[in-house]
């Protein structure tokens, strides 16, 4: 007798694994299916190996700044070998966390591609052609997304590369065009910028970082990278990739075009970061009557689909595609299958992008709130006044609160500068709490720390700073 399961996931990824640990919390036969790796991009060609680099790269950066922390470092250089090493360490671990978690928690894992049947089963192929069937009373969707890959002739030649492919530091290139000026394009490009390389950036649109960070920020981190020496090319729309010269010495060349014309740069490898697609093709979803948003699977404010017991999460469903966000999603879904009432709420998930310095934020960003027809006031205060960060050596950088002019309720909180992507967690939590600026000013923060820059914006509601004069324009 085939035995029928509570829920069936399909994808392992953040928000797949999460999902079936927490049914199996609520006591729920659960079935996790994935043909890759436990984890997903995230885990494994993503997040936790991209924040490896980010780890020893900043690391690298530092040493080589060591005679102005009084320390004596002679030389300062990657070791490649070791750097992906490090690297494959750091994801093996994980995984095998996530991997002894769901056997204590009797999740069975089926190993294959998964399909939808029918709405209450999912046929999973192996690789030997074998299919089997899991049938279950309600089915998760979570396939994750894949690169995305716009139509820009040139993309299959030799040097071009994805973010999978970058993650592989076997050598440092000379010169890297980034094609994309969003999270992933400036996360590697800082990483291959302390490696050696020189880097250009070409972004298709007006300001780097679009819908993802605040609009003001994301032009002090242009003018900050240009400062640094990295060409940023901003309204850029790639048009071709070509091979430029042959040889022991491949040359590539990106023509772009921009307000002034065609134009054109040579470098010895181009890194694709265009963004990520929902990842919904050959999933059986039209067969079986699933309700599409284009690419992505609609879903309503409880993560069901058009089909009552068919349930999408994580990238698949678009937004931002966040891992964080796609665990919340797949808490949020089973909890929901368990009988109970919870919609989801997207206003306070952050965004953490570990460039250097780093970039954060959440909520509202001051254009996003104008939109809306809120009445807004934004709060800002500079690392550079602020103690711990210039011990650091770290003071690029500053806190944006943007919150309403009159209650002072926090509406978004945006940040660039030293480790901002632990420090938006207390911005996360005033804008799903709905503190104000008052609450963050009355919150005692310790001393001498970097969170005392979200303190001192906050006390700007009141025109208190304590430590910088805001001169008014």
């Amino acid at each position: 007798m085939t035995e029928v399961y509570d829920v069936a996931v399909l994808g392992a990824g953040p928000g797949g694994y999460v999902a079936a640990l927490r049914a199996a919390q609520l006591g729920l036969r659960v079935a996790l299916v994935e043909q890759a790796r436990i984890g997903g991009t995230c885990l494994n060609v993503g997040c936790i190996p991209t924040k490896a680099l980010v780890t020893a790269t900043d690391l690298l950066v530092r040493a080589r700044r060591a005679a102005e922390y009084g320390v004596h470092i002679p030389e300062a250089a990657p070791d490649l070998e070791r750097m992906m090493a490090y690297q494959r360490a750091a994801v093996e671990r994980l995984v095998g966390g996530v991997e002894q978690l769901l056997k204590e928690r009797k999740v069975t894992v089926i190993r294959g591609r998964g399909r939808l049947v029918r709405p209450d089963a999912l046929a999973v192929a192996d690789g030997a052609e074998q299919t089997t069937e899991v049938t279950a009373r309600h089915i998760i969707l979570a396939p994750g997304s894949v690169t995305a890959r716009p139509p820009i002739p040139g993309l299959d030649l030799p040097g071009v590369v994805t973010s999978t492919e970058a993650l592989d530091v076997s050598t440092v290139p000379a010169h890297l065009i980034v094609i994309g000026g969003g999270v992933i394009g400036l996360e590697f490009a800082c990483i291959y910028e302390a490696l050696g390389s020189r880097i250009t950036v070409l972004e298709m649109m007006p300001n780097l970082l679009p819908g993802a960070a605040d609009e003001a920020i994301s032009k002090r981190l242009a003018a900050l990278l240009r400062r640094r020496g990295m060409d940023i090319r901003t309204g850029a729309t790639v048009q071709a990739v070509e091979e430029a010269g042959a040889g022991q010495a491949l040359t590539l060349r990106v023509r772009f075009a921009t307000a002034k014309g065609e134009e054109a740069v040579e470098g010895d490898r181009v890194l694709l970061a265009t963004g990520r697609w929902p990842n919904t093709a050959d999933l059986g979803l039209e067969e079986v009557g699933v309700q599409m948003n284009r690419r992505a699977i609609a879903v309503d404010e409880y993560l069901q689909t058009n089909i009552p017991n068919v349930w999408a999460i994580g990238d698949a469903v678009g937004g931002m595609m966040l891992a964080h966000k796609a665990m919340v999603d797949g808490r949020v879904a089973v909890e929901n299958i368990a009988g109970q009432k919870r919609a989801v709420d997207y206003r306070s998930v952050p965004s953490a992008i570990f460039t250097s310095p780093e970039v954060a934020g959440v909520g509202l960003t001051e254009e996003q709130a104008r939109q809306q027809g809120a009445d807004v006031r934004v709060l800002q205060f500079p690392f550079s006044a602020n103690p711990r960060a210039q011990i650091l050596g770290e003071t690029e950088g500053l806190v944006r609160i943007v919150c309403e002019a009159g209650s002072g309720r926090v509406l978004g909180v945006h940040m660039m500068g030293p480790h901002v992507t632990e420090l938006i967690a207390e911005g996360a939590l005033a804008v799903q709490t709905g503190a104000t600026a008052d609450d963050l000013a009355w919150t005692t923060h310790a001393h001498p720390t970097l969170t005392e820059a979200v303190l001192e914006a906050a006390l700007g509601f009141r025109g208190a700073m304590i430590h910088y004069h805001h001169r008014k324009a």
